[in-house]
């Protein structure tokens, strides 16, 4: 994922949503008399931040969309209606159709080989991730990648089903703290009542299934399958596609192992790969 530049001036505020978020905020701030600092304080953030974010070239985080409805008055919630406009701007266009969608679904069933999903990953371990290929806006990616995970939490929350395979606890990313905070996390969302995690142990033999792929089911219309690939995901809405992805994912179902086995799994891998 990356933030667009088509060559627009970066300074023109009608450039993106992103740098019309950034300049009503520089509006606001200044017309209050406000400085930079201040409005750091309140969103819990750096003055570097505030600035890059009124420049329009960093993805503001929800919690500053918040503060802003908080220090500015009569704001009556701009700010957070603004918000989603801006963060939408941090994926490349082949992306922002699966996030519309992803948002909407009631269910994610996803099927990982080799990595933790972005979805379920820790802060640390997507920093260590998408740093690989040494983006120039890294913290953007990384912000944008946190804030999907929000359809995991709240009142109603998306159902997630997990299947990983046991690769992907043992493929070290980062440094052994990243790894135990990143196991330390797929064992919590094991014992949430709306997930279900299971693991494809490794038997020395290739299971047949190489592509990352994903099924988002939603209360009303047909279910999407989104598929992993370089350069670009793509998104297959094709009854038959869809159908192909199900029998796939019911296969892969069958041979992980049972759900109530994967706490113990991750803890074992856990202490002794990253003790």
């Amino acid at each position: 994922m990356s933030v667009e530049n088509d060559g627009v001036d970066p300074g023109d505020p009608t450039a993106s949503p992103l740098t019309h978020f950034g300049n009503e905020v520089q509006i606001e701030r200044e017309r209050l008399g406000m400085k930079r600092e201040e409005l750091g304080k309140a969103a819990a953030c750096g003055y570097s931040l505030v600035a890059k974010i009124e420049s329009g070239i960093r993805v503001p985080p929800r919690e500053f969309a918040e503060a802003c409805d908080r220090s500015f008055p009569h704001s009556n919630g701009r700010f957070m209606r603004l918000w989603p406009l801006a963060l939408r701007y941090a994926f490349p266009p082949w992306f922002r159709k699966y996030v519309e969608l992803e948002e909407k679904a009631i269910s994610v069933r996803m099927f990982q080989p080799q990595l933790v999903p972005g979805l379920v990953q820790t802060e640390e371990y997507a920093h260590t991730v998408l740093s690989s290929s040494r983006p120039p806006n890294l913290g953007d990616l990384v912000t944008a990648r946190l804030e999907r995970q929000r359809i995991l939490t709240g009142d109603a929350p998306a159902q997630l089903w997990l299947i990983l395979n046991e690769a992907v606890l043992r493929n070290r990313v980062g440094n052994d703290d990243v790894m135990r905070g990143q196991l330390a996390h797929l064992r919590r969302l094991t014992e949430a009542p709306t997930n279900r995690v299971q693991i494809i142990r490794d038997s020395g033999q290739h299971h047949g299934w190489a592509s990352p792929f994903g099924i988002l089911s939603f209360r009303q219309g047909a279910d999407v399958v989104h598929v992993d690939g370089f350069p670009k995901g793509y998104v297959l809405a094709e009854p038959e596609d869809v159908a192909s992805a199900r029998d796939s994912y019911d296969l892969l179902t069958a041979m992980a192992a049972p759900l109530d086995e994967s706490a113990d799994l991750i803890d074992s891998i856990s202490k002794d790969c990253y003790p």
